[in-house]
């Protein structure tokens, strides 16, 4: 039998935009919404989008990493994001929509550590790199109505993320 899932945990703005990258691939088991490094238990969207309660909003993967490595998910996750902007994502705004790393293990939090140093020594940011990689907290899935909004949704999830700015950002900093 094959190696045991792990589990990888972002922060990338809001969790809508941040399923879709991750989801189809081989090795990938499932992708789920939900709300993690706050100081409640069983926060609600109401409770996460006042910004008051901690959480961010995340994405939990579960994964084989011999079908699909962490450092695979990490080159991902980093191509979602604006790792210079400490005030949210995009048009969203709050710490609720911060960007961070939540690793469940060493070598998670030592490749996370690393390719935070690539990106901020490559030249493609002007800013510093304020993207934090923090321990895993408890998660709370999200309200099942947030969960692949961008199947279940497809039109509200194509205009919230037309007029967020995400895909200009990602083109300009990181299409090859």
């Amino acid at each position: 039998m094959g190696k045991e899932l792990e589990k990888a945990t972002f922060a990338g703005g809001c969790f809508w935009c941040m399923v879709k990258p991750f989801d189809e691939w081989e090795g990938i088991e499932e992708v789920v919404s939900g709300y993690s490094g706050g100081h409640i238990d069983n926060p609600t969207y109401e409770q996460v989008k006042t910004g008051e309660t901690g959480h961010y909003e995340v994405v939990q993967i579960t994964f084989n990493p011999e079908l699909f490595p962490y450092e695979k998910l990490l080159e991902i996750y980093w191509q979602q994001i604006d790792p210079t902007d400490d005030g949210g994502q995009f048009h969203d705004r709050g710490p609720q929509y911060r960007t961070a790393i939540f690793y469940h293990n060493e070598k998670q939090k030592q490749l996370a550590e690393q390719t935070k140093r690539e990106i901020a020594e490559s030249g493609k940011f002007n800013q510093p790199i304020v993207t934090k990689i923090l321990p895993a907290a408890p998660f709370y899935p999200a309200e099942g109505y947030h969960q692949h909004f961008y199947k279940k949704n497809e039109t509200e999830y194509l205009e919230d993320r037309a007029k967020s700015g995400r895909d200009q950002f990602i083109e300009k900093h990181w299409e090859k």
